[in-house]
């Protein structure tokens, strides 16, 4: 059987603690993992500064150059994985069968992945506002006006807690390797494949193997890892997003409770933007924090919710290799029977109505795994509970408020779309801190600028700017 060891800084290290990584619908085991430690991460921790050392070694434009090369590796190569090789094919069918996600969407985060290392040079000249990027890898310069900076990289590598939801995530952090910091991976238990395969894939296009390490694991690895790591990055639900706000050593990625806000000056117009609101539920199974699960309007609301019910609801699970699959199943036991549960009990609630119902049951049960439909809820009010959900499949709200109530009842909100040509309410979304990514217009949630941070520059986080002088005798610019 294949087996996947520790990456321990390129060295492959082979646990006796082994978990199995099995097919969700059929059982059959895919591979055995070597499982990490939390000691093992901080023994480990001594080579962090190593990892930057020798990406420094290598000019930030070679670095970008080598991960155009892995693009290419990552989408058609054979490349190595553990104790064997892996294709393209296979990887997408060992993700979609760990993961539960169908193979054409597996794909298509690979090609999402493959877009951003090939345009890696526009990526990071947006997110450094056209800094020359010598002066990140120096650590100091002179900009084009002449006025000494300096930015100070705050931690030689980044750390990573991934989930296994989603393998859209890992766009997150193909940028870091260019800007001369390693990485420290601790992938999600269903997902080991997407950071073990762009690892090879960074390795044969010519990046320093000693520049990343791999620690798969149970949760003793991912508080390791954040405790280890001077900058981190952690994926989880809102309790994790609770417990690190505040932390400037951890950014963390929870739900995005993404929405669609009709203004008064287009809700009467709602039919031409069906497509757009259910594209954005329902694109990628829902798993994305950039899916929009509430959709806002003053009126016509149940008109909306009725007819996103009408274009979701008889959608039925299919096998994860027909193109035509919509649903990704649910992996873990018991995870769906708890999330529709939730629902159930928040549909007890006055005012809160499932439009879907009619199109047969939500909790669709195999032998190995689960599935939720589609589902659609209409809420006469903000203050309904399941105005306030969200969950990791296509599910949405459509929440009746005025329009003049919204942006005080939304909550915080990773992307909102509001589709209005209202100057004042334009001017207010604008003004709304608690909005991160906004559109005006008709666009979709799930439309990304790959040239505009996502959550936060990952530059602002690695990098700190201070000030700076020296004399140009004692130190050349």
């Amino acid at each position: 059987m294949l087996h996947i060891p520790v990456s321990r800084w390129g060295e492959p290290y082979k646990s006796l603690d082994i978990d199995k990584v099995v097919h969700f619908a059929t059982g059959e085991a895919l591979a055995e993992v070597s499982r990490a430690n939390g000691g093992l991460v901080e023994r480990d921790m001594r080579f962090a500064k190593r990892a930057r050392d020798m990406l420094r070694e290598i000019p930030i434009k070679e670095l970008m150059q080598m991960v155009k090369k892995a693009a290419d590796l990552y989408t058609k190569a054979e490349l190595p994985l553990g104790t064997g090789t892996q294709t393209p094919d296979q990887f997408v069918r060992m993700q979609s069968a760990t993961t539960g996600l169908p193979e054409h969407m597996c794909r298509f985060n690979m090609e999402k992945n493959h877009f951003v290392l090939n345009q890696m040079e526009k990526i990071l000249d947006a997110l450094t506002r056209g800094l020359d990027l010598s002066i990140l890898s120096r650590g100091y310069g002179v900009e084009e006006r002449g006025v000494p900076v300096s930015y100070q990289a705050q931690s030689p590598v980044l750390g990573l807690v991934l989930p296994s939801n989603s393998p859209g995530v890992h766009t997150l952090w193909l940028p870091i390797i260019p800007l001369q910091v390693g990485l420290v991976l601790k992938p999600g238990p269903q997902e080991p494949w997407t950071p073990y395969r762009m690892a090879q894939a960074f390795i044969q296009a010519g990046v320093p193997r000693q520049a990343i390490a791999i620690y798969p694991g149970l949760g003793d690895v991912g508080a390791a890892v954040l405790q280890h790591c001077p900058r981190s990055l952690i994926f989880g639900g809102t309790a994790t997003v609770e417990q690190y706000k505040g932390n400037p050593r951890v950014q963390a990625h929870g739900p995005g409770f993404s929405k669609i806000l009709l203004g008064d000056d287009q809700v009467d117009y709602w039919e031409k933007f069906l497509d757009i609101m259910v594209d954005s539920v329902l694109v990628n199974s829902g798993r994305g924090c950039i899916n929009c699960s509430g959709i806002w309007a003053s009126r016509h609301s149940k008109e909306i919710a009725a007819a996103i019910a009408e274009r979701m609801g008889p959608i039925q699970p299919l096998p994860p290799e027909d193109p035509k699959s919509a649903l990704a199943a649910f992996t873990v036991p018991g995870q769906a029977d708890a999330v529709n549960s939730q629902i159930d009990q928040d549909l007890k609630e006055p005012g809160a109505t499932d439009m879907t119902d009619k199109f047969g049951a939500r909790l669709v049960k195999r032998e190995r795994c689960d599935y939720l439909r589609p589902t659609v809820i209409h809420c006469d009010s903000p203050d309904r509970a399941a105005a306030k959900k969200e969950y990791m499949f296509p599910f949405c709200t459509v929440v009746q408020c005025p329009q003049n109530k919204m942006l005080e009842s939304i909550g915080p909100t990773l992307v909102c779309s509001a589709i209005t040509e209202d100057p004042k309410f334009q001017r207010d979304l604008i003004e709304a801190t608690h909005i991160d990514r906004l559109n005006i217009g008709p666009l979709k949630t799930i439309a990304l600028n790959w040239l505009q941070p996502h959550e936060g520059s990952i530059v602002d986080f690695l990098f700190r700017a201070r000030a700076f002088q020296f004399d140009k005798v004692m130190l050349k610019p």
